[in-house]
Protein backbone atom coordinates (compact mmCIF):
# COMPACT_ATOMS: atom_id res chain seq x y z
CA UNK A 1 0.00 0.00 0.00
CA UNK A 2 1.54 3.52 -1.43
CA UNK A 3 1.52 5.99 1.19
CA UNK A 4 -0.99 8.77 0.24
CA UNK A 5 1.23 12.68 -1.05
CA UNK A 6 2.14 14.84 1.48
CA UNK A 7 0.54 18.33 0.60
CA UNK A 8 3.33 20.44 -0.64
CA UNK A 9 4.95 23.10 2.54
CA UNK A 10 3.74 26.49 0.43
CA UNK A 11 7.11 28.54 0.17
CA UNK A 12 8.16 31.01 3.30
CA UNK A 13 8.58 33.87 0.99
CA UNK A 14 6.47 34.83 -2.20
CA UNK A 15 8.56 37.03 -4.08
CA UNK A 16 7.27 39.71 -7.04
CA UNK A 17 10.00 40.85 -8.78
CA UNK A 18 8.81 44.25 -10.95
CA UNK A 19 11.54 45.63 -13.40
CA UNK A 20 11.03 48.86 -12.97
CA UNK A 21 13.96 50.85 -14.61
CA UNK A 22 17.57 49.62 -15.80
CA UNK A 23 19.16 47.40 -18.06
CA UNK A 24 18.49 44.42 -16.42
CA UNK A 25 19.13 42.01 -19.65
CA UNK A 26 22.27 40.63 -18.40
CA UNK A 27 20.65 38.83 -15.45
CA UNK A 28 19.60 35.50 -16.55
CA UNK A 29 16.24 34.63 -15.71
CA UNK A 30 16.11 37.49 -13.07
CA UNK A 31 12.83 36.09 -11.68
CA UNK A 32 14.18 32.49 -10.84
CA UNK A 33 17.03 33.71 -9.56
CA UNK A 34 15.57 35.86 -7.17
CA UNK A 35 13.23 33.03 -5.88
CA UNK A 36 16.13 30.87 -5.48
CA UNK A 37 18.18 33.57 -3.22
CA UNK A 38 14.58 34.22 -1.33
CA UNK A 39 14.18 30.75 -0.93
CA UNK A 40 17.72 30.13 0.61
CA UNK A 41 17.12 32.34 3.16
CA UNK A 42 13.61 31.16 3.85
CA UNK A 43 15.10 27.97 4.51
CA UNK A 44 18.08 29.54 6.84
CA UNK A 45 15.18 31.51 8.62
CA UNK A 46 12.14 28.87 8.82
CA UNK A 47 12.14 28.62 12.79
CA UNK A 48 12.25 32.64 13.18
CA UNK A 49 10.63 34.07 10.18
CA UNK A 50 7.56 34.96 9.52
CA UNK A 51 6.20 33.93 5.99
CA UNK A 52 4.95 36.84 3.42
CA UNK A 53 5.39 38.37 0.62
CA UNK A 54 8.36 40.47 -0.79
CA UNK A 55 8.60 42.91 -3.56
CA UNK A 56 11.87 43.35 -5.64
CA UNK A 57 12.26 45.85 -7.82
CA UNK A 58 15.20 45.73 -10.73
CA UNK A 59 15.53 49.67 -11.10
CA UNK A 60 18.20 51.74 -12.12
CA UNK A 61 20.76 53.89 -10.05
CA UNK A 62 18.82 57.22 -10.61
CA UNK A 63 15.67 55.77 -9.36
CA UNK A 64 17.66 54.64 -6.36
CA UNK A 65 19.28 57.85 -5.96
CA UNK A 66 15.95 59.45 -5.32
CA UNK A 67 15.23 57.00 -2.62
CA UNK A 68 18.02 57.23 -0.93
CA UNK A 69 18.12 60.65 -1.08
CA UNK A 70 14.30 60.63 0.07
CA UNK A 71 14.28 57.84 2.71
CA UNK A 72 17.97 57.80 4.24
CA UNK A 73 19.60 61.87 3.07
CA UNK A 74 21.91 60.44 1.22
CA UNK A 75 21.66 61.68 -2.64
CA UNK A 76 23.62 59.08 -4.28
CA UNK A 77 22.68 55.55 -5.76
CA UNK A 78 23.64 52.55 -3.24
CA UNK A 79 23.13 49.11 -4.46
CA UNK A 80 20.11 47.97 -3.06
CA UNK A 81 17.95 49.38 -0.32
CA UNK A 82 15.34 47.83 2.01
CA UNK A 83 11.76 48.98 3.32
CA UNK A 84 10.37 47.01 5.63
CA UNK A 85 6.48 47.19 5.68
CA UNK A 86 5.03 49.60 8.03
CA UNK A 87 1.91 50.37 9.79
CA UNK A 88 -1.03 49.82 7.53
CA UNK A 89 0.96 47.94 4.80
CA UNK A 90 -1.34 44.89 3.54
CA UNK A 91 -1.44 41.56 5.68
CA UNK A 92 1.69 39.34 5.06
CA UNK A 93 3.80 42.01 3.40
CA UNK A 94 7.36 42.03 4.39
CA UNK A 95 8.53 44.85 2.82
CA UNK A 96 9.85 45.84 -0.53
CA UNK A 97 13.70 45.94 -2.05
CA UNK A 98 14.91 47.17 -4.67
CA UNK A 99 18.13 46.91 -6.87
CA UNK A 100 20.20 50.03 -8.64
CA UNK A 101 21.00 48.09 -12.34
CA UNK A 102 24.49 50.24 -12.83
CA UNK A 103 25.97 49.95 -9.37
CA UNK A 104 25.12 46.21 -9.33
CA UNK A 105 26.84 45.88 -12.78
CA UNK A 106 29.77 47.93 -11.68
CA UNK A 107 30.28 46.35 -8.48
CA UNK A 108 30.20 42.83 -9.89
CA UNK A 109 32.50 43.73 -12.32
CA UNK A 110 34.82 45.47 -9.97
CA UNK A 111 34.76 42.25 -7.84
CA UNK A 112 34.84 40.18 -10.40
CA UNK A 113 32.13 38.20 -9.49
CA UNK A 114 29.24 36.79 -12.06
CA UNK A 115 26.88 39.21 -11.78
CA UNK A 116 24.01 36.69 -11.02
CA UNK A 117 26.04 35.74 -8.16
CA UNK A 118 26.12 39.37 -7.09
CA UNK A 119 22.34 40.16 -7.55
CA UNK A 120 21.44 37.01 -5.57
CA UNK A 121 23.77 38.04 -2.67
CA UNK A 122 22.66 41.93 -2.65
CA UNK A 123 18.58 39.84 -2.25
CA UNK A 124 19.56 37.84 0.77
CA UNK A 125 21.17 40.51 2.19
CA UNK A 126 17.95 43.08 1.11
CA UNK A 127 15.75 39.97 2.98
CA UNK A 128 17.75 39.88 6.01
CA UNK A 129 17.36 43.83 6.28
CA UNK A 130 13.48 43.33 6.06
CA UNK A 131 13.78 40.46 8.60
CA UNK A 132 15.39 43.38 11.40
CA UNK A 133 19.36 42.05 10.13
CA UNK A 134 21.53 45.48 10.19
CA UNK A 135 24.84 45.83 9.23
CA UNK A 136 25.68 49.01 11.80
CA UNK A 137 27.34 48.00 15.22
CA UNK A 138 30.30 45.44 14.50
CA UNK A 139 28.81 42.86 16.39
CA UNK A 140 25.30 43.52 14.05
CA UNK A 141 27.56 43.66 11.10
CA UNK A 142 29.19 39.81 12.02
CA UNK A 143 26.13 38.38 12.69
CA UNK A 144 24.69 39.08 9.58
CA UNK A 145 27.70 38.19 7.18
CA UNK A 146 28.16 35.30 8.40
CA UNK A 147 24.19 34.52 8.09
CA UNK A 148 25.08 35.76 4.22
CA UNK A 149 27.81 33.56 3.71
CA UNK A 150 25.59 30.50 4.99
CA UNK A 151 23.37 31.12 2.91
CA UNK A 152 25.13 32.39 -0.13
CA UNK A 153 27.25 29.20 0.58
CA UNK A 154 24.01 26.95 -0.24
CA UNK A 155 23.51 28.66 -3.64
CA UNK A 156 27.18 27.79 -4.77
CA UNK A 157 27.80 31.62 -3.96
CA UNK A 158 31.51 31.92 -2.85
CA UNK A 159 31.70 34.31 0.36
CA UNK A 160 31.63 38.17 -0.75
CA UNK A 161 33.61 39.43 1.52
CA UNK A 162 36.70 36.90 0.83
CA UNK A 163 35.60 35.02 -2.15
CA UNK A 164 36.10 31.57 -0.83
CA UNK A 165 33.19 29.13 -1.40
CA UNK A 166 32.59 28.49 2.20
CA UNK A 167 31.91 24.62 3.11
CA UNK A 168 31.04 24.83 6.05
CA UNK A 169 27.85 26.62 8.03
CA UNK A 170 28.43 29.48 9.73
CA UNK A 171 25.51 30.59 12.85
Amino acid sequence: MSEPPQPAVPPLFEVDVVEDDGDWSAVSDAQALIARAAAAVADAMADEAQSGSIAVALSSDANVEVLNGQFRGKSKPTNVLSFPAGEGAPDGFIGDVILASETVRREADEQGVPLDHHVQHLVVHGILHLLGYDHITADEAEQMEALEISILSKLGIANPYTEALETGTSG
